[in-house]
């Protein structure tokens, strides 16, 4: 019988990490993905360059590899910080296609017009051609549909800026503003950089934007210093949502969203390949329980769902506690609005020894999602399965039913018995 046909929709990290995972598996896979319609530069930390690699995306890590001074003004700060990397977006988006096609994974260019259901999907393209797949994979990003179902953080728009300028060092730059915050960058080949976040609401109409986001940049001393006298004209702009989502639902029998299609958040929570890589690396395991063991389909969508509802909360709790550091405009409208949201849940609970417990919870083992039971604490409310090989429910059983430390631990290497204790000291224990 052969394999089922999957189509991923985007080719961005979290549609080519899924691909390559897929193809791994045996899977025939084709992704299907538009070009990039403007230039846009991201600045990336190494985790995310370790992300991509641990993804197989080898070659479009070879286009990360600009590293640029980095330097902050916040709540009335200036601090130096380390390198970030400055990555080019349309030739990392060429460098994800080329990584795909070395692993045998078909890449069919060209803008979708539908995505309809008729025992497969059907993918419509604009050029007439119809592609189908008995699985589909949703990586199109903040483009893809939503439901109605989904929770939204206040909304957000940035505004990205391009120029021309002069040749020199790579840099970059974050600053807040009182009706938001920007980021900017310089290449070393000139190319110029300047994004600002907004609230969406109030902003000008389209003709007056250029002038609009000038006259922010001629009010920064920071972007007088790090581009001269070139950043003050007006320049192109391309606007694009920032608002923070969550996809009501992620997942089916026969479909799954991965990246930014399942939750995209604010960009101050962190680098956006980093979160859709997150979501993304865990789904192809899940696609491969869906497809060769349906029995646990409910497991498999469940532990997919959970997940990406904890890594949106934690990432949007990222990005409150940054906009929370700005004390010198607190209560102000835009700051307001986002340093309460979406709760006032700290991003690490306190460690309780007492609220440790042992649960059966959905876990990855041998390329299937399966059952364990794991142990759930305060902060890992979905629960940890094991540390560096060692399986944690075993250990707390045994301490709940009044064994010794001595007496659960004395069979482990030492090293893993130190491991250990101070793992059980971080949950309160003593």
């Amino acid at each position: 019988m052969p394999e089922p046909r999957i189509l991923v929709l985007g080719a961005g990290p979290a549609g080519a990490a899924t691909a390559l995972g897929l193809r791994r598996l045996g899977y025939p896979i084709t992704v299907v993905s538009d070009w990039r319609r403007f230039a846009a530069l991201e600045g990336v930390s190494q985790r995310v360059l370790e992300g991509l690699r641990n993804a197989g995306l080898g070659g479009a890590l070879a286009e990360a590899a600009m590293p640029a001074n980095r330097e902050v003004r916040w709540n009335g700060q200036h601090l130096q910080l380390n390198q970030e990397f400055l990555l080019d977006r349309q030739c990392f988006d060429r460098a994800l296609r080329q990584d795909l096609e070395r692993a045998g994974v078909t890449v069919v260019e060209g803008r979708i017009r539908e995505v309809t259901r008729k025992g497969v999907h059907c993918v419509g393209m604009d050029d007439g051609q119809v592609l189908q797949a008995e699985f589909l994979v949703e990586a199109r990003g903040r483009q893809a549909p939503l439901g109605a179902d989904r929770l939204r953080g206040p909304e957000t728009v940035s505004l990205l800026n391009l120029w021309q300028g002069e040749p020199g060092p790579s840099a970059s730059a974050v600053e807040s503003l009182d009706d938001g915050w920007a980021w900017m960058a310089r290449r070393a080949d000139g190319r110029c950089y300047w994004q600002i976040t907004l609230d969406a609401a109030g902003l000008p109409g389209k003709a007056v934007l250029p002038e609009y986001c000038a006259a922010h940049r001629r009010g920064s001393a920071l972007v007088a210093r790090l581009f001269g006298a070139q950043a003050l004209a007006p320049a192109q702009v391309h606007a694009r949502s920032s608002t923070a989502i969550l996809a009501g639902e992620c997942v089916g029998d026969d479909w799954i969203r991965v990246g930014d299609a399942a939750m995209a958040v604010d960009p101050l929570s962190g680098n956006g390949i980093f979160q859709s890589l997150s979501s993304a690396l865990q789904a192809p395991v899940v696609v491969n329980t869906l497809l060769r063991r349906p029995e646990r389909a409910g497991l498999a969508k469940r532990f997919h769902q959970q997940r990406v509802e904890q890594l949106f909360l934690r990432f949007a709790r990222i990005g409150r506690d940054f906009y929370g550091q700005e004390q010198m405009r607190a209560g102000q409208g835009f700051w307001a609005r986002r340093q309460g949201w979406p709760d006032v849940q700290p991003l690490h609970l306190a460690a309780d020894w007492q609220a440790v417990r042992v649960e059966k919870r959905p876990v990855l083992r041998d390329g299937f999602v399966d059952e364990a039971e794991v142990v759930v604490t305060a902060d890992q409310p979905l629960g940890i399965w094991h540390l560096q090989g060692v399986e944690l429910a075993p250990l707390v059983r045994g301490l709940r039913d009044g064994l010794a430390v001595e007496d659960v631990l004395k069979d482990l290497p030492l090293p893993q018995q130190g491991m250990l204790r101070r793992w059980l000291g971080e949950q309160g224990y003593c």
